[in-house]
């Protein structure tokens, strides 16, 4: 197993990945370029950093990838609210994504703050 499969905020960035990517499938083909592209992205995005920093050496390296993801969770935050607006989400499907990416926004923070913490005990030695 990856060693990002290992971190439960891994899991659950992946979970939202998916669930953009099957979401997104109904959108206008006029869409592709533009709101569907960057909505997976974004969520892809999230994942990825996770994944990368888990492989660079040291807590530092780690905390900025993943605070790179913590930004793309805002930035998809923004876009399902457009898709929302522009009818391209139902209410209900907004609220299920909404609150799954808000699940992994909030993972995603307390690891932040955990390898932060780290990285600061680190360099008190």
């Amino acid at each position: 197993m990856p060693p990002y499969e290992g971190l439960q905020a891994g899991q659950l960035t992946h979970q939202l990945v998916l669930s953009i990517y099957q979401s997104t499938e109904s959108w206008p083909n006029r869409e592709m370029y533009g709101l569907t592209s960057q909505a997976r992205r974004a969520a892809f995005s999230i994942a990825a950093n996770i994944s990368e920093g888990v492989a660079r050496r040291g807590q530092r390296e780690f905390r900025r990838f993943l605070d790179m993801a913590l930004g793309s969770t805002s930035e998809l935050c923004y876009v399902l609210r457009l898709a929302r607006d522009l009818a391209l989400l139902t209410e209900d499907e907004w609220t299920r994504l909404e609150r799954q990416r808000d699940s992994a926004g909030k993972l995603l923070w307390r690891l932040y703050e955990s390898v932060r913490r780290r990285a600061k005990a680190q360099d008190g030695r």
